[in-house]
């Protein structure tokens, strides 16, 4: 079995395939002083939630934009998993020819999905990925990818928000009944999921009009679901995405 790794900066995503299906995954808060020993009872109290064997895993794919918290899940995967682990990043094969001044300044998330996403579509695309950060990425039809652009996150937004105002509330980011709100909780939840809403779609407009070829949009991470319900632009979400481009990259640099 395979186990991968998604570690953003606030949520660490686990998955574990066997072959080509992901038959569990996790998600924890990133903790970049979470030690050897803590990532181990971790780990094994996940699988044996799952029924699963430690030693049933003979691989391990990590991607990760905190570098401070790979260190200790490395070490991790080699004692409790007796595997070496592939960690995204220069020099592991992905397929993805980067057209970037600077392709090294490219997240290893936002590598991972760019290679699951033209896995999955046969047309130029965008993936935007719901995070800690909101990402835009471009793909051409030719498996290039162009560049993109970057967001606040939705909770980030919302927090500062909450923090910079006296008066208003924390919320649960559930649809409101109307845009035009009537009371201070529905005008929070309008403005910002009808307003990330209209934030994604204008930007899609924006990056589309600039690409030559028909695109396709693919939406990922936490809160991909309720904002890509609100959304024209986009036509599928698929919510492992990162996890599924780990596996494609494992494949890729074996031998």
């Amino acid at each position: 079995m395979l186990c991968v790794a998604d570690i953003g900066n606030t949520q660490t995503v686990l998955g574990l395939f066997d072959g080509p299906e992901l038959i569990e995954r996790w998600r924890l808060r990133t903790d970049t002083d979470r030690t050897v020993d803590e990532w181990g009872l971790t780990l094994k109290s996940l699988f044996d939630l799952a029924q699963k064997e430690l030693s049933q895993v003979d691989a391990m794919a990590i991607a990760s934009v905190v570098p401070q918290a790979i260190a200790n899940l490395e070490t991790a995967t080699e004692r409790y998993f007796h595997v070496n682990p592939l960690v995204v990043g220069p020099g592991v094969k992905t397929g993805l020819a980067i057209r970037l001044e600077n392709p090294r300044e490219m997240g290893a998330d936002r590598v991972v999905n760019a290679v699951a996403a033209l896995d999955q579509v046969s047309t130029a695309c965008i993936v935007v990925d719901f995070g800690t950060a909101t990402t835009f990425d471009c793909l051409s039809q030719n498996g290039e990818y162009l560049g993109g652009a970057i967001a606040p996150g939705v909770n980030i937004a919302l927090n500062a928000l909450v923090s910079r105002a006296a008066k208003l509330p924390r919320i649960d980011l559930k649809r409101p009944r109307k845009a035009i709100g009537r009371n201070t909780e529905e005008s929070m939840k309008s403005g910002v999921l009808f307003g990330y809403a209209s934030l994604v779609d204008g930007l899609v407009d924006r990056l589309s009009a600039e690409m030559t070829d028909p695109v396709e949009v693919i939406a990922t991470g936490g809160l991909a679901e309720s904002i890509a319900a609100e959304c024209r632009t986009i036509g599928s979400v698929v919510g492992d995405l990162t996890l599924i481009g780990l596996r494609l990259i494992y494949q890729r640099n074996q031998p």
